[in-house]
């Protein structure tokens, strides 16, 4: 890779970075919330997946089973999950996301989306164009990795 190319790409990490602090700061339910950063990724693999069980959870976040029960179990009792007997297999439990943990996600998602709306509506129409182009083109790109076997 070039100097240029490898100049150009490590400015725009550097830019996201900066952004992501910036966002940071602004107090969103993330950081108001006394989730702790298992919890969140248990919360995360939820809201991805719609449901998982206690096995496909441990395997999710690199723990035992007995972690994930206890972490599920905390989650139970902050109202963000629920279990229920999985309609295939009775003796598997599933665990989801209550409308409390559905609605966490959306206004962790909510508010960077809304802090970056405010941010580009102060950018000019070409800017837009470039920036709608650039962010296309990174997509294709992601998906294209993301459908690569082994990705």
């Amino acid at each position: 890779m070039n100097d240029e190319r490898e100049d150009l790409i490590r400015r725009i990490t550097e830019t996201q970075r900066g952004l992501g602090r910036l966002f940071a700061q602004q107090r969103s339910s993330l950081f108001t919330s006394n989730l702790t950063m298992r919890q969140l990724k248990v919360i995360m693999l939820l809201s991805a997946q719609g449901s998982a069980s206690g096995q496909e959870l441990a395997a999710g976040l690199g723990v035992g089973l007995g972690t994930v029960t206890g972490i599920v179990d905390r989650l139970i009792a902050q109202g963000y999950v629920s279990r229920r007997e999985d309609p295939h297999d009775r003796r598997v439990r599933r665990v989801e996301l209550t409308a409390a943990g559905a609605a966490l996600i959306a206004d962790i998602n909510n508010a960077g989306a809304d802090q970056l709306r405010r941010i580009m509506e102060h950018l000019d129409t070409q800017t837009l164009r470039n920036l709608d182009q650039a962010t296309r083109a990174i997509r294709a790109v992601a998906d294209k990795l993301d459908s690569e076997p082994g990705a």
